[in-house]
């Protein structure tokens, strides 16, 4: 079944399907862009790690940690004139330290092992402050002072986005596309719920073709061949809220397919 929305499909934004969607993607995204480019480069998928404890950190994929105490009785009071004053414990969550792994892929040169591009899928992570947002933040800037070209892609509506000096209008996703060549310079790809997401030039070095990634039709083949419309309730509003003027406009579109009757 296909996704019903035109473009970004706001319920694949839920952090409970987020991370299946960024791997998926970025596996997609490699194995679509290795007969496009010269031969001698290849598409690496890479993986970053850290260790988050963030209190507001939302566990992707990993289930939460319960404490269940026993309920426990109040002493019984003996035949004097004292009395042991006793409290039931109350029972708490605390935070866990959790190994979370991000994918992004690397354009490199083959002979020389040179990165030629870096692409980066956000995750909520990445835009919530804590430990996810800084070591992404200082691999951006690790890049943007190299000689490799970034593509930075921000396919969810919630958390703070990556910074940008220049003014922008506010938009509901984006796509950066920085050339090592043209920086501070930079593409930005602004566009909203309602819109088809741009296809967009992956930058290489000089005397190279630049391939087109068509990101829409990869992420409707992810889509599809996952069965998300299984693991997802149209008669629920996404996690992540939807603004004022968008939820008529997709309660419409989902009544339309006959995918919300509530």
């Amino acid at each position: 079944m296909l996704s019903p929305f035109p473009g970004m499909n706001p319920y694949l934004e839920n952090p409970g399907l987020w991370s299946e969607v960024h791997n998926r993607l970025i596996v997609n995204l490699a194995d679509s862009l290795a007969p496009l480019i010269p031969e001698e480069y290849r598409v690496a998928i890479e993986q970053r790690t850290y260790l988050s404890d963030e209190f507001d950190s939302i566990l992707v994929g990993i289930p939460d940690v319960a404490v269940f105490a026993q309920k426990s009785t109040a002493n019984k009071i003996a035949s004097t004139d004292t009395v042991v004053a006793t409290s039931d414990p109350i029972t708490v969550t605390m935070p866990l330290p959790e190994n979370v792994r991000e994918s992004y892929l690397e354009i490199r040169e083959a002979g020389t092992g040179f990165v030629i591009t870096v692409i980066e899928i956000l995750s909520p992570k990445n835009k919530r402050p804590g430990e996810g947002r800084e070591t992404y933040i200082k691999k951006r800037k690790q890049v943007l002072a190299s000689l490799t070209h970034l593509v930075e892609i921000d396919l969810l509506r919630g958390g703070k986005p990556m910074p940008i000096l220049s003014e922008v209008p506010e938009s509901d996703y984006r796509i950066v596309v920085s050339r090592s060549d043209r920086r501070p310079q930079a593409q930005l790809y602004a566009f909203n719920l309602r819109q088809q997401i741009p296809s967009f030039p992956l930058p290489l070095n000089p005397e190279d073709p630049e391939p087109i990634i068509d990101l829409q039709t990869l992420l409707n083949g992810v889509y599809e061949r996952a069965k998300y419309h299984l693991a997802i309730d149209y008669n629920q509003e996404p996690v992540q809220p939807l603004k004022v003027e968008d939820v008529s406009w997709v309660d419409t579109l989902l009544r339309e397919q006959g995918l919300r009757k509530n």
